[in-house]
C-alpha cells in the first residue's frame, strides 16, 4: 500500500510539473544615442526581470543633433549602411525581444535596420519601444513587420523625449495592459464624438503643439475622453506651410494627441502621420 500511494504521489507531481506554463525568456535590446532610449530599455528589463543588451555602432554617431541629421543624410544619399558590433546575446536562446530605438526620419534608427536585416527572428515575439520628438512608433512598428515577416510583432510603445519623467508609470500600465506582468489593467474611457474644434479646444491644440519648431499644423476636428487625472483630445490637424522653409510641401494630415492633466499646461504626447 506505501509504494503505491508513493508511485500515486510521484505520479501526480510529474503530471503537475508537466502541466506548469514555463515563463518566456526575455531579452531587452536596445540602440542609444543620447541617453534617452535607454532610460526606458533599463525600464523595460527591470519590470520585466529580463536580460539587457546595448547595440553599438563600429563608427559611432555623433551625439550633436545637426552633426548626426548630416550624416544620416548623407549615409542615405550614398546607400551607406550603417555597421553595428556583433550582438552578445544567443538571440537562439529567447522568445520574446524588445526592441528599443530612437525615431530617426520617421522610423528606426539606422542601427536597428542593420541589425533586423543581419537577424533572422522568425517565430519570435518582437515587441518595439521607442524615443522621438514627435512620434514615429506606428510607422517604425509597421518597417519592423515587414523587416521581420515571420516574426510577431506586438503593439509597441513610444514616448517623446519631452515626457520622459511620465515614462515609468507609462511602462508599468502598458506591460499589465499587453499581459507581460501581473496587474490590473486601466481600461480606457472611449472617445467622444469627433467634431469641428471650437475656439477653446482650438486653444488647447496651440498651447501643446506651439512650443514645438518641428510641427506647424493646425487642428481641423477632435475627439475627447476622460483620463485618470484630467482629460485627453484625438485632434485631426493639416500640416501648415513653414514661413522657415517654403520649399518644403506641408506633409497632409495628421492626428495629434494632447493630454490635459488637471492644473498643468496641455502637451501633445504623439503625432501620427
Amino acid at each position: 500500500m506505501k509504494l503505491m500511494l508513493a508511485m500515486t504521489v510521484v505520479a501526480m507531481c510529474a503530471a503537475g510539473c508537466g502541466n506548469k506554463k514555463e515563463e518566456p525568456k526575455t531579452l531587452v535590446l536596445y540602440y542609444s544615442l543620447t541617453g534617452n532610449t535607454k532610460m526606458v530599455a533599463e525600464e523595460f528589463a527591470n519590470r520585466l526581470g529580463a536580460d539587457i543588451e546595448e547595440i553599438t555602432c563600429v563608427n559611432p554617431y555623433d551625439t550633436n543633433f545637426q552633426a548626426c541629421i548630416q550624416r544620416c543624410l548623407q549615409d542615405r544619399a550614398a546607400g551607406t549602411v550603417t555597421e553595428i558590433n556583433p550582438v552578445k546575446a544567443d538571440l537562439s536562446k529567447y522568445d520574446q525581444i524588445f526592441i528599443g530605438y530612437p525615431v530617426w526620419f520617421g522610423t528606426y534608427a539606422p542601427p536597428i535596420a542593420t541589425f533586423l536585416a543581419n537577424n533572422d527572428l522568425s517565430g519570435k515575439t518582437l515587441v518595439p519601444f521607442c524615443t522621438f520628438g514627435s512620434g514615429g512608433l506606428e510607422s517604425s512598428t509597421k518597417d519592423m513587420t515587414l523587416a521581420q515577416p515571420n516574426a510577431k510583432v506586438e503593439e509597441g510603445y513610444g514616448v517623446r523625449a519631452a515626457r520622459l519623467e511620465a515614462m515609468p508609470k507609462e511602462v508599468e500600465e502598458y506591460l499589465v495592459a499587453h499581459g507581460f506582468i501581473a496587474g490590473e489593467a486601466v481600461v480606457a474611457e472611449p472617445w467622444g464624438e469627433e467634431h469641428p474644434v471650437n475656439d477653446e479646444e482650438a486653444a488647447i491644440f496651440d498651447a501643446a503643439v506651439g512650443g514645438y519648431p518641428m510641427l506647424h499644423a493646425q487642428a481641423k476636428s477632435v475627439a475627447a475622453r476622460a483620463v485618470a487625472g484630467g482629460s485627453e483630445y484625438r485632434f485631426t490637424a493639416v500640416d501648415m506651410p513653414r514661413e522657415d522653409k517654403p520649399d518644403m510641401p506641408p506633409a497632409g494630415e495628421l492626428t495629434v494627441y494632447v493630454l490635459v492633466a488637471d492644473g498643468q499646461a496641455p502637451v501633445f504626447t504623439r503625432v501620427v502621420r
